[in-house]
């Protein structure tokens, strides 16, 4: 029952403003959906809206997708609501990284009615010269409570967000996206530690806000569940898009674990075809419920898989025809997809008209694909994503290890679905280990010049893979300096090889040097740009002055004569010094 001691919170994350922006369907999609969410918040009249990060597709997102997201939050979160609860701890400690530390509806200049707190996911995360990320403009425009963020790679001290709403008493973890193989190691390290309240720490409700991979994809890729203190009473978990919001429990922790998933598709595979919700959460006391509303405005995604070799009755490989049989039958599948979406729509008015529709083919079997560009064309009026309609595959049989050889073409060619998702640094580490001894790398590590490479491609830093050389190189220098090692290159390789593997061995050095690196690199960018800037005024102004001395030669001798007597008389009457009145040259001097 909604009473003076129940919090109301919205949940939601992985909203992915501005994604596929510029395409002519489907470019308003995660615009529409933010504003539906935000609406549910305002007719639930909740207390404040909780995200989980990744609010925004991209780390520099555009113009326009700054200013929907800003018009949206000024439409919906504004006005005189009154707010009915009160934040008991030191908010200069849960928004340290503000301008403004405290929450923005105690702003005495502006008129708050729904808050919004957030996270930052991996898609918006800090960077640059000055570690700035989205979410801090709208946290400086009052709009946003941005909280959670740490920059240590030593130690975390994940400090709560205390409030109070009657006898309810909530205490908000949060901790924005972190490289996951760091997160991790740090945890195992013991590194990172949960503050808890001072005085009756076990009369509150415990919410803790995470943006990390939930599922393996590696090693340590990833953050088990039992890594988290058992203190907690619910974990809201970003960054996995499939959406699986109940709360389900972890009988080891005795926490409960929600998944609210994305609320906008951003890739083909079977978790994002589940049916897109939010949460909204009554917490009285220690006890909770999570009511799941299903979101209206998504546009619906059907996906099958068809196996070739699973219907010998309908296709044979030494049929000449047999292509376009094959052809037919996905014409069939296509079409029943779009039906069963077309029902769908017809049940809710809000829901975009043309639906995603994904058909993978497994055409393992001696069997050869047809033209997708084609195939295509006949749907581009009924679907939402006509050219990755269709998706063929083919499994490969499982070889026997060898680490020696591995084929980036299997990698890269398999669905992301099928096996583990691909990062740029793993790539980067799996070809200089299995690189010919001739180009593997001697100074540099692989771990940190993949970390410089995913900066380059990711964060846009041109200077990063430079700068992590250079760093690099002068730290070596400064190594076979210090140890006085003679001019022989035999001993200087030694030296080199062992101050290499006792850099790989110590992570945490590692990761001072690629932060290092990558601090020198923004700085070399903002010197850059600064330097770009100053040399385009001077063209500027030398491209004016050419401009205003050289247009005179082109005028007929009246215009000129015109044109001098009024700069003439001016410049004199300033200067004293123009006596010909006729010349436009002269005038100007």
């Amino acid at each position: 029952r909604d009473d003076e001691d129940t919090f109301k919170i919205l949940i939601a994350t992985d909203i992915h403003l501005g994604y596929l922006e510029k395409d002519p369907v489907r470019g308003n999609d995660t615009f529409v959906t933010f504003n539906e969410i935000l609406e549910q918040a305002q007719k639930n009249e909740v207390d404040f809206v909780l995200l989980g990060g990744d609010l925004f597709h991209d780390n520099k997102p555009s113009r326009k997708t700054i200013h929907s997201c800003l018009e949206s939050l000024r439409k919906y979160c504004m006005g005189d609501r009154p707010i009915h609860f009160e934040i008991l701890s030191d908010q200069a400690v849960n928004f340290q990284y503000s301008k403004f530390p405290w929450v923005n509806y105690q702003d005495g200049n502006l008129n708050i009615s729904i808050p919004i707190f957030s996270i930052h996911g991996n898609h918006d995360d800090p960077t640059g010269a000055d570690a700035l990320c989205a979410l801090d403009i709208l946290s400086c425009a009052g709009l946003v409570n941005h909280f959670g963020r740490s920059t240590s790679v030593e130690k975390i001290d994940i400090s709560p967000i205390l409030l109070r709403k009657g006898r309810t008493k909530i205490a908000l973890y949060g901790l924005g996206a972190i490289p996951d193989e760091r997160l991790y190691r740090m945890f195992v390290n013991k590194q990172v530690t949960m503050l808890r309240p001072k005085e009756d720490e076990d009369s509150w409700f415990n919410l803790f806000v995470i943006h990390q991979n939930r599922s393996k994809h590696g090693a340590t890729n990833y953050i088990p569940e039992q890594f988290l203190d058992d203190f907690i009473n619910l974990v809201v978990w970003g960054h996995e898009h499939e959406c699986k919001i109940a709360p389900v429990p972890n009988e080891q922790q005795n926490f409960y674990v929600s998944q609210p998933g994305s609320s906008v598709v951003t890739s083909l595979s079977p978790g994002e075809a589940v049916k897109k919700h939010i949460g909204l959460l009554h917490v009285k006391g220690k006890k909770m419920k999570m009511h799941k509303i299903p979101l209206e405005t998504v546009r619906t995604f059907y996906m099958e898989d068809v196996v070739l070799a699973d219907h010998p009755d309908l296709f044979n490989p030494d049929n000449p025809k047999v292509t376009q049989a094959i052809q037919a039958f996905c014409m069939e599948k296509v079409e029943m997809m779009l039906d069963n979406a077309e029902r769908e729509r017809l049940g809710n008015p809000r829901q975009p008209d043309k639906p995603l529709i994904r058909l993978r083919v497994d055409y393992t079997g001696g069997f050869e694909p047809f033209s997708i560009f084609r195939f295509s064309q006949k749907y581009v009026d009924k679907v939402a994503n006509p050219k990755d309609i269709i998706h063929f595959f083919r499994r490969r049989e499982q070889k026997a290890k060898n680490d020696s050889n591995i084929n980036f073409g299997d990698l890269v060619s398999r669905p992301v679905s099928e096996g583990m998702t691909l990062r740029v640094e793993d790539l980067v580490k799996q070809y200089f280990q299995t690189a010919e001894k001739k180009v593997q790398l001697s100074l540099l590590t692989e771990r940190g010049m993949g970390e410089a490479v995913q900066e380059f491609v990711d964060k846009e830093e041109k200077d990063a893979i430079e700068e992590l050389v250079k760093f690099q190189l002068e730290k070596t220098q400064r190594y076979l300096k210090e140890r006085h090692i003679d001019a022989v290159e035999e001993k200087i390789d030694e030296e080199v090889r062992k101050f290499r593997e006792c850099r790989r061995k110590n992570a945490e050095e590692e990761d001072e040097e690629v932060r290092e690196a990558m601090t020198r690199a923004r700085a070399h960018r903002s010197e850059d740009a600064v330097l770009v800037s100053a040399s385009s005024d001077e063209e500027l102004m030398d491209t004016g002055a050419k401009a205003y001395g050289d247009s005179d030669d082109d005028l007929p001798a009246t215009a000129t004569r015109g044109r001098g007597r009024g700069r003439g008389r001016a410049r004199g009457a300033r200067g004293q010094n123009s006596t010909v009145r006729g010349s436009s040259r002269r005038g100007r001097g």
